[in-house]
């Protein structure tokens, strides 16, 4: 096998060195992938807000219109203390929201972050696979040189 060695040698490395820039491109489409799905979830999180905000301001409007109702109904006029209940309540409902909408900016803030983070660990992983190609060519330059040395 003595002549062929260098070719073999020259093979292997040539598999292993494709083989790890696939290996790497892999691991950052994978993370890239990632990236998207929690750039999604923020999405989701926004409509989640829509959605939670509307059925709010609709089960606020009905317990104001009851509220109304039920003072009107005892005999009462809607002004003085009804009125300042229902001023409360509409400033309550604002807080509720103000909170619901707070709370989403935060957990979005949270799946761009793992999105950046995922994005990133991608780029590195991409980097050691470029690292190990490097480490690779020099391992099978330095074999097929000590080869030449010893066949010479």
């Amino acid at each position: 096998m003595g002549a062929a060695t260098p070719f073999v040698v020259g093979a292997i490395g040539l598999a292993t060195y494709k083989q790890q820039g696939a290996i790497g491109k892999y691991n950052k489409s994978i993370n890239d992938r990632n990236a998207l799905v929690k750039e999604q979830e923020a999405e989701i999180l926004d409509n989640k807000l829509n959605l939670e905000l509307a059925q709010f301001d609709k089960s606020f409007r009905k317990l104001q219109g009851t509220q109304k109702v039920r003072t009107l109904k005892s005999g009462a006029e809607f002004s003085g203390t009804a009125r300042n209940i229902a001023l409360s309540n509409l400033y309550e409902a604002e807080i509720e929201k103000d909170i619901r909408r707070y709370n989403t900016e935060i957990g979005k803030a949270r799946k761009f972050e793992e999105a950046n983070f995922a994005r990133i660990s991608g780029e590195v992983a991409r980097q050691q696979s470029k690292l190990a190609q490097l480490g690779t060519l020099t391992t099978v330059g330095t074999s097929l040189l000590t080869m030449g040395n010893y066949n010479a």
